[in-house]
């Protein structure tokens, strides 16, 4: 509240150099209203919500997403985490990040300010690790459930080529990166886990590399 927008990608997505764009527009928001389903309507008051805009031709080549803001015991936390392969005008770049709001301050790790890893499987476990000059990150997420197929947008028009579940496990630890001190460490089993694209046969591990302090 009070602070000026962040663009999720950098100043430098105000140009359209980026295939696609993507902006995390609500990170730990609240929503009131009702949804009707299979003829049962589902009321909620002050439920935590989430929004974000996607934009361009296509979906990234292959994709991860990593997302909850209902954590146990922690009421003032919300995580974002993802990366995929995108396109930057004539070229291929692998990049991920990790957002996180606690208690009035954001914790971020990106391409520009960080060393962001990541170990991903086709489904079912999502490791993240990240560090910049004042903070490092571990996030860990699994799931047993079989995940839920969706289109996304590609070249060929919208494809089933993804799928999520919003009821993952997660565990986030946030430390000091050089007391080590833990600032935080929470869990949830409602976390939103995502891949998609394709080919995704085998796991994928990535680091990038930028310089650090």
């Amino acid at each position: 509240m009070g602070k000026p927008q962040q663009s999720t990608a950098g100043w430098l997505s105000q140009f359209q150099i980026f295939e696609p764009g993507w902006q995390i527009l609500m990170a730990h928001g609240l929503a009131t209203g009702w949804i009707e389903w299979n003829g049962r309507r589902y009321e909620f008051v002050n439920a935590p919500a989430y929004g974000e805009k996607n934009w361009g031709g296509a979906f990234p080549t292959k994709w991860f997403w990593i997302n909850c803001n209902c954590f146990d015991g922690e009421p003032d936390l919300a995580l974002t985490a993802g990366g995929g392969r995108r396109q930057v005008i004539a070229w291929m770049e692998s990049v991920a990040m990790v957002g996180i709001h606690y208690r009035g301050k954001f914790y971020e790790f990106v391409p520009w300010n960080a060393r962001v890893r990541w170990k991903i499987h086709p489904w079912g476990k999502w490791q993240m690790w990240a560090q910049n000059d004042a903070y490092e990150v571990e996030l860990i997420g699994t799931t047993t459930l079989p995940g839920t197929p969706l289109r996304a947008p590609t070249q060929e028009g919208l494809q089933f080529c993804c799928k999520d579940t919003m009821q993952g496990e997660v565990h986030l630890t946030l430390r000091e990166r050089h007391s080590a001190k833990n600032i935080l460490e929470a869990t949830s089993s409602l976390c939103g886990l995502e891949t998609g694209g394709s080919p995704w046969d085998e796991v994928w591990e990535y680091q990038t590399v930028p310089p650090l302090g």
